[in-house]
């Protein structure tokens, strides 16, 4: 698991993005028939909600968000993911405790946090999830952590 304290913007997330899509296009923003990846966000804050999915769709991946667990269409489609991205802390069901629920084989998942305390670790690390980011992070800490969690996850 990789944990990362880092900073971020939105011009550098764009930039970022712009960047790293030919990479990810050709390598694995894409599924062999030629669609784009599927990656599914649980973010309960609207706007960094918008600003990832925003960073994955200008690199190249298709992508599905949400504000809770409990909403619908939630489970379904995260099962379908080739990556998550959750919140630990999400309004009602934890981000982890979602994760619990989604049926074997769960798709990778990286999940974010801005309280990075062992209260919050034991419960993810304990999910057998690939990364713990902390927020504020990156845009291109959270690429590289998703894109190592598709080449090592399913």
């Amino acid at each position: 698991m990789v944990a990362l304290r880092i900073l971020d913007n939105d011009a550098s997330m764009t930039r970022i993005a712009r960047v790293t899509s030919t990479l990810s296009q050709s390598i694995l923003g894409w599924r062999m028939d030629g669609e784009p990846h599927l990656i599914v966000i649980l973010e309960d804050d609207s706007g960094l909600r918008s600003a990832i999915e925003r960073l994955f769709r200008l690199s190249g991946f298709k992508t599905r968000s949400f504000r809770s667990a409990e909403e619908l269409g939630a489970a379904d489609c995260a099962s379908s993911a080739r990556c998550l991205i959750v919140d630990v802390q999400l309004p009602g069901t934890s981000g982890p405790a979602f994760y619990g629920t989604l049926q074997l084989p769960r798709p990778p998942a990286v999940f974010i946090t801005a309280y990075d305390e062992p209260a919050t670790r034991r419960p993810v690390e304990g999910s057998g999830v690939h990364a713990l980011l902390t927020k504020p992070f990156l845009g291109a800490a959270l690429l590289g952590a998703v894109n190592e969690a598709m080449q090592g996850g399913d």
